[in-house]
């Protein structure tokens, strides 16, 4: 009899890659991930599928948002400027927290969740997933006083 993957199955299979992914970001670029190595993880397509280059820029970022990446065009092999709110070009130190959420977006577009973003960001950044949403939290608290 032929077993048949549910949609859950799919979900929990990309969760699971992703968190996969994270922990092998760590291993190759962790334990600390700064500006230097943020900037070497966007340009290793082990890690980020299409080109991505950061622009501290609030343009298209919905209110309340602190990063979103864009595509460059229809393709995605054209790449993405991830747009980080430009109140966290001060605190370069946050960044790779933000940026690491939102390159599952760009590797695996509309059928990445929260989930799947918190998984492989707290695997990058080699913390459970509760203390990454927290540290996600808090920096949006800080951010929601600021901006």
């Amino acid at each position: 009899m032929e077993q048949r993957l549910t949609v859950e199955d799919a979900r929990q299979s990309l969760t699971a890659h992703a968190a996969e992914k994270g922990a092998q970001l760590f291993e190759k670029y962790g334990p600390r991930i700064g500006w230097k190595e943020l900037d070497d993880i966007l340009k290793d397509r082990a890690f980020v599928r299409y080109p991505c280059e950061i622009s501290f820029d609030a343009a298209g970022l919905l209110p309340g948002e602190m990063a979103h990446p864009f595509p460059n065009s229809d393709k995605p092999e054209d790449g993405f400027k991830l747009h980080i709110h430009p109140v966290y070009q001060s605190q370069l130190e946050r960044v790779p927290a933000l940026a690491l959420y939102q390159v599952v977006l760009i590797n695996y577009g509309e059928f990445a969740s929260a989930s799947d973003a918190e998984a492989f960001g707290a695997a990058a950044l080699g913390l459970s997933t509760d203390d990454y949403y927290e540290l996600l939290c808090r920096m949006w608290n800080q951010f929601s006083r600021s901006a």
